[in-house]
């Protein structure tokens, strides 16, 4: 379906909203009443932008996704090609202000919605892919580079990185405590440092 400019732009309004509740709320949280107010839009609209339920949190998933990777894509993290840069993102998301309220945006969605009664899973395998191709991609380059062993293994790494990340995000929010978050990310990137090469000492002078 193709869209006017200003139809594209009530759609991301409505996208942006829908994305807010839905992480504060919850998918069956977030009724089309409470989005209509939120976004400012009747509902002929909402329904003739997203007819079901499905099509808005496909959008969502889409939302939050190059949110993430727009950041992670970015300088901020110095495209994790070191582990400074590792613990650099972890900093970022232990001192996450909503780390212990809602968790990971995408991640909390993926909770809430992988066993509901939406075509929306392959999309978000997809989109977690994508994710962990970001930080595959710097750890590929460190080994490369000489700064990893040969024995490192990319894909594994950014799977341990990307589950400490979620599951002490999870954590977090079970205790109302960010410390769960900062332990599992501090020993994830500890164990990739782990495979460090070692400088030389320099010799002589």
């Amino acid at each position: 379906m193709k869209f006017t400019a200003k139809g594209l732009a009530a759609r991301a309004r409505i996208v942006e909203h829908a994305a807010e509740l839905i992480y504060t709320h919850g998918v069956h949280g977030t009724s089309n009443e409470l989005l209509r107010k939120a976004s400012g839009v009747s509902g002929s609209q909402l329904t003739h932008y997203f007819p079901d339920k499905e099509n808005l949190v496909l959008a969502v998933i889409e939302w939050q996704t190059e949110k993430i990777l727009t950041l992670h894509t970015g300088s901020s993290f110095a495209g994790f090609d070191t582990i400074d840069a590792l613990r650099k993102w972890a900093a970022f998301y232990v001192s996450y202000e909503r780390a212990c309220q809602e968790g990971c945006t995408l991640g909390s969605l993926a909770a809430e919605i992988v066993k509901a009664d939406l075509d929306v899973h392959d999309r978000l395998a997809a989109d977690f892919d994508r994710w962990k191709d970001v930080l595959r991609a710097g750890l590929d380059r460190m080994r490369d580079s000489g700064r990893l062993r040969l024995d490192a293994d990319p894909a594994r790494l950014a799977n341990l990185l990307l589950a400490a990340m979620q599951g002490g995000m999870l954590l977090a929010q079970i205790e109302r405590d960010v410390t769960p978050l900062r332990d599992a990310l501090t020993a994830a990137i500890d164990h990739v440092q782990s495979f460090e090469v070692a400088q030389a000492p320099p010799g002589p002078g």
